[in-house]
This record gives C-alpha cells, structure tokens and sequence, in this order.
C-alpha cells in the first residue's frame, strides 16, 4: 500500500482514515492535504496582467486535494486498494505536473508581457525625447524639398513616362 502511495506522499503530506460501516464494510479515505504553494498558483499574474494572462482554473487546483474513497468488505478492500492507490497516485502527479506546467508557462507570460511592456515604454520615451524631424543623434530626418511638383507618371528630369509606356 504504501509502497504505491511514496509518489504522492512525497509531493504532499496525506490522511488515511479507515472507518467500519453497516454489514462488514468498511470505508477507506486518502486525502491529500493542501500545500500553501496551491493558493498561490494564480498570484504571480499581477491586476494589469489578468486580461492578458490565464489563470490556472480553481477546479483544477481543488482537484489537487480530492479524496480516494472506497468502500466495500475488507476482502474486496485488500484484493483491490493496491492498484486503486497506484490508479490514484498516477492520475494525481499527473495533474501535478499539468499545474506545474501551467505555472511556469504562466511565469514565463508574465515575463513576456512586462519584458513587452518595458520594450513598448522604452520606445515611446525614445520617441517622446527625441524631437519631430530629429533622430535620437540629433541628425535631420526630413525629407529634402522638391523643387517642382512631379506628377506620378513624370520622371527626376520632368519628363513624362506615360507617354514612353504608351509607345
């Protein structure tokens, strides 16, 4: 029994209860415990960043804490609780590492969004300090004037390429 609860047991501490019912049965619970890291899974995505960033869903942070609970005669408890355990502890570090994931791809948006951020308030500041029609050396960016108006068709030298293209 234990042997396949060792998986579980070290990632979160767990309670047992065994309790006798009516006619010969009995009733056995595993429960995992609530680690203090759970409720804070979702806090690393700050107010700003909750429209732009998921959260991992409470029912699967809820779900690290659901019970195994079986129920039968103590023969059927013995002939079966060994792979019932090894079928709840696989499905549980399943989860786990589902919610593991889900936080570090969480931390690695977040990262994204306030690396993206900073990037975007960098270059408004660049722009806001730099002033129209100068480069950030102090270089004129203007284009130079026109001596003339050139229509679309004309060429540098004033002439007309429509009539060139028409023959």
């Amino acid at each position: 029994m234990f042997i396949e609860l060792m998986p579980l047991i070290e990632k979160r501490t767990i309670t047992i209860t065994v309790a006798a019912l009516q006619q010969g049965h009995i009733r056995v619970n595993v429960v995992p415990t609530a680690l203090a890291e759970d409720s804070k899974l979702n806090e690393k995505i700050s107010y700003s960043n909750k429209e732009k960033i998921a959260q991992i869903p409470e029912s699967a942070i809820h779900a690290l804490t659901t019970p195994l609970s079986l129920t039968g005669t103590p023969d059927e408890i013995d002939a079966q609780l060994a792979a019932q355990l090894k079928a709840f502890v696989d499905s549980h570090l399943a989860l786990q590492q589902s919610v593991a994931r889900a936080r570090q791809e969480i931390a690695d948006a977040v990262k994204a969004v306030e690396e993206r951020d900073k990037n975007r308030s960098k270059a408004k500041s660049t722009s806001v300090a730099a002033p129209t029609g100068t480069s950030a050396d102090g270089n004129n960016l203007a284009a130079p004037l026109a001596t003339g108006s050139l229509s679309l068709f004309d060429s540098k030298d004033g002439t007309s390429n429509a009539s060139e293209d028409a023959q």
